[in-house]
């Protein structure tokens, strides 16, 4: 039984490690945009394109199983992925962290897409862009913005054009500690910060920062996406229907081969 994993999160790579550990047959793909991972299991970089997309690919690499365990906020790679598996017969399970929730002194604002973002930033000054890329007509509109100073913009890839004088860029990647967050916040007198509703650890000290400083958090919602067969939110449950999963797969496959024998 082989497995597909399709990766770029912290989760993902204790996944793939924690499966390989079990002895399970794992691909762990990954876009590689950011930086490639060393892990036991075989690592597969830059997406399915190359190999004529992701449904000739699970046919063609014998494929038992996709488990989607991208960011909450790929909803391309999300949709995708369940279209390909149920093309091609293949089950496909999706594990997602849980949201952050909203705790005593948050002042969350949530927000669905840049239209809206756009004429919420418009009452501020000094905002931090947390939320990730953002296409350039965006970005442009926002140094636009007439109240606007400057605007602080931390992603993990560079921008693939030019950026307005009032945007301030820097290259960040997590995990963020609440004592930097902190420090950055008060040093550039950040007066609201930008941020998807990620979930897990590695970016939610800038969360703890806003409420220590009373900052409002414009919160952009989570995309909706295709179903997959079943969601988890829990490694150790996953895992644990995976295991299951696989004593199943090899029942069958004996099934069918001493089918063919007789």
């Amino acid at each position: 039984m082989k497995i597909l994993l399709l990766g770029g999160t912290a989760d993902a790579r204790q996944l793939a490690d924690q499966l390989h550990l079990k002895g399970l047959q794992v691909v762990y793909s990954i876009a590689g945009l950011v930086r490639v991972p060393k892990l036991g299991c075989e690592v597969l970089v830059g997406g399915f394109t190359q190999f004529g997309g992701l449904e000739r690919y699970l046919v063609e690499h014998k494929i038992s199983l996709v488990i989607n365990a991208t960011h909450p906020y790929a909803q391309k790679m999300a949709n995708t992925a369940v279209s390909a598996s149920r093309q091609a017969g293949i089950t496909c399970w999706r594990f997602l962290r849980p949201e952050w929730q909203r705790m005593k002194g948050d002042n969350w604002t949530y927000y669905q897409n840049d239209d809206e973002l756009q004429a919420a930033l418009s009452n501020f000054k000094r905002p931090l862009l947390s939320a990730g890329q953002h296409s350039e007509p965006f970005i442009q509109s926002i140094a636009a913005l007439c109240g606007v100073e400057v605007v602080h913009w931390r992603t993990a890839v560079p921008p693939k054009f030019n950026i307005p004088a009032r945007i301030s860029w820097r290259k960040a990647i997590g995990p963020f500690d609440l004592e930097s967050e902190r420090t950055f916040i008060s040093d550039n007198n950040v007066d609201v910060i930008v941020s998807k509703n990620s979930g897990g650890v590695s970016t939610y000290a800038k969360l703890e920062a806003a409420r220590e400083l009373f900052l409002p958090v414009l919160m952009r919602k989570r995309p909706i996406t295709e179903t997959a067969s079943a969601t988890y939110v829990s490694q150790d449950e996953i895992i644990a229907s995976i295991i299951d999963f696989r004593h199943q797969f090899h029942r069958y496959d004996e099934t069918q081969q001493g089918s063919a024998q007789q």
